[in-house]
């Protein structure tokens, strides 16, 4: 892992001119847009804020969501994060129809997360069922190996070295190649990193909700990969007038593709992972890469966490 000078919070630790390309675990290289398949799931009629889908279902226009999938290759983007309790793995196998045999396209998935219900989101962190849900993604997907296998979330019912254990034991077995953690705080990151290597970190994280903003720096720190989820839910500050929308008219950008751009050039390590259905947005998202920001603009921006 490469070790640099970690960054005051809220401070960017790249340069303008931000990196295209990060090499997840240092030989795993992605686009630092990525796309995000929690939202490629089917929304209940009448539900007016996705967030709150279920995530329950695969969508029942299967052709639809092929077609977004694809497009995001064509527009490059090259790591697709999912999940087992995505859908009841219909995400994976999704995926797995749509991209399989993934040429040049990483997929990311996570274990450790029962869904009893289509309100229920329930950690479960035996070992055996961690290496169990494993053995399942591996035959979604149709692979011998996971490059990246991502514990969903700690169980405090188990030791955390029986949970990384599990995904460790695969990993010696040729089953993972990475291995990622998601919604941990620094101190729970450091203590994974004393039992295994950690590749990556996934939080929620955008300008306004920036309370992992000592995490991103640490894992800057480290070389860890950061996954943002959610990363343009910036609300009102996205209003017509907002600062959002100003520095936008600026660069010559949707609020959107400012959003994404200021995560771009908050860490060198960073990822975002935007998810959508509509290839309107997907295009728009990708269009993120082509966006920078100059220091006052990025400052001015950076002003909405600190703000919240």
């Amino acid at each position: 892992m490469t070790n640099t000078a970690a960054a005051p919070a809220s401070s960017p630790v790249s340069s303008p001119a931000f990196p295209p390309v990060h090499s997840i675990g240092g030989d795993l290289p992605v686009t630092r847009i990525a796309y995000g398949a929690m939202r490629l799931a089917e929304t209940p009629a009448g539900l007016t804020d996705p967030m709150q889908a279920p995530i329950w279902r695969a969508p029942e226009d299967r052709g639809s969501a092929v077609a977004l999938l694809r497009r995001a290759v064509e527009l490059g983007v090259d790591l697709i994060d999912t999940a087992d309790a995505y859908s009841l793995g219909e995400s994976e196998e999704l995926i797995a129809e749509a991209l399989h045999p993934y040429d040049g396209v990483t997929v990311a998935t996570k274990v450790g997360v029962v869904r009893p219900s289509p309100g229920e989101w329930v950690t479960h962190g035996h070992p055996a069922y961690l290496r169990q849900q494993a053995e399942l993604a591996l035959r979604r997907l149709r692979v011998e190996r996971l490059d990246l296998l991502q514990l969903h979330r700690i169980d405090p019912a188990y030791p955390l070295a029986d949970q990384l254990g599990a995904l460790r034991q695969l990993q010696d077995e040729g089953k993972v190649r990475h291995i990622g953690l998601s919604e941990v705080t620094v101190g729970e990151l450091r203590a994974a990193q004393e039992i295994v290597p950690v590749a990556s970190v996934q939080n929620v994280y955008n300008l306004s909700e920036r309370g992992h903003d000592d995490v991103v720096d640490h894992a800057a720190a480290h070389g860890i990969t950061f996954f943002a989820y959610f990363p343009v839910a910036v609300g009102a500050h996205a209003a017509p007038g907002g600062p959002v929308a100003e520095v936008a008219r600026e660069v010559g950008a949707t609020p959107a593709q400012t959003a994404l751009a200021w995560l771009l050039h908050r860490s060198p390590t960073l990822v975002p992972l935007p998810g959508t259905r509509s290839l309107a947005h997907l295009e728009e998202n990708t269009g993120a890469l082509g966006v920078r920001l100059t220091d006052d603009q990025y400052e001015r921006l950076d002003a909405i966490g600190r703000r919240a």
